[in-house]
């Protein structure tokens, strides 16, 4: 608990200055890309401080001009810096309104230019998903976690329906991005920290195009399988890894300890001999 107290106090601090940076930086330049930066460089700190690894794979599969709607799993409060530091790309936020909300932290996020929606009011989500899907088509990307919440177990939840109407309404692709591992480092409900490795997986675009409100849900459906897919096939690769690792570490043991005994054999026979040598000097 110490441990988590130190990073949630450093946390604090970087989160305070980045986020004072990022608001003056955002009255010196438009468009919004240097605050990025300074948000990508918040969460890089936010990342080293707590000693955790995070690790992208399928970068080969998107192209860091283009706009895409970045679909992602939520399993962790931790998914939020490592997709901010670690996500190669322009990108702005789709977030519940009540970040934004939030003393210094929440005026920076809306002058970077991410979106805030108030879930609890139907007509203004309604409008800012419309500013949302403007903006993407204007050639921005956004991410979204499509569950709408963090997992309590790691597992993909159903999604909400508004990501897929800012696809279909800007005509972008999805990229599914699968997140594994921040569940462990820092599950929902709890608020220790602890080490360990994040994996963010990039999959193949899927084209929006051919896609309109009537067959929406074979879209998410499409969507959901993608990601669970690849969550599994992570996850026995990790098991996988584990048990790998946990042989070794048996076999050597084993080892160890057969040196151990061969040397303890060594040193007994080696007395008994000296024993003898004695009785025999004594005769």
């Amino acid at each position: 608990m110490i441990r988590t107290a130190v990073i949630s106090a450093l946390g604090v601090l970087i989160t305070l200055v980045g986020a004072l940076v990022a608001i003056v930086a955002s009255f010196l330049t438009k468009g919004g890309n240097f605050p990025h930066l300074v948000g990508r460089f918040w969460a890089w700190s936010i990342v080293y401080v707590s000693r955790v690894k995070v690790s992208v794979q399928g970068l080969e599969h998107i192209d860091p001009g283009a706009a895409y709607v970045y679909m992602a799993n939520h399993q962790s409060m931790f998914d939020i810096p490592s997709l901010l530091g670690y996500l190669p790309v322009q990108f702005r936020w789709l977030a519940k309104m009540e970040l934004f909300r939030i003393p210094v932290f929440g005026y920076s996020l809306a002058r970077v230019g991410y979106i805030g929606i108030d879930r609890s009011n139907r007509k203004s989500a309604y409008k800012s998903l419309q500013e949302a899907a403007q903006k993407i088509a204007q050639g921005v990307s956004v991410v979204v976690f499509p569950e709408g919440t963090r997992s309590t177990d790691g597992q993909i939840k159903p999604f909400k329906a508004g990501g897929f109407y800012l696809a279909i309404r800007s005509g972008r692709p999805i990229v599914p991005v699968v997140i594994y591992g921040s569940h462990h480092v820092m599950p929902k409900g709890r608020l220790r920290i602890n080490r360990g490795q994040i994996i963010l997986s990039i999959n193949p675009p899927i084209e929006t195009t051919h896609y309109n409100n009537k067959n929406k849900e074979d879209l998410k459906e499409l969507v959901r399988s993608t990601m669970k897919r690849d969550l599994d096939k992570i996850a026995k690769k990790a098991q996988s890894s584990k048990l790998k690792a946990e042989r070794e570490m048996a076999f050597m043991i084993l080892k160890i300890d057969r040196l151990h005994f061969q040397s303890l054999i060594f040193f007994m026979a080696l007395s008994f001999e000296l024993l003898a040598f004695s009785s025999n000097m004594g005769v």
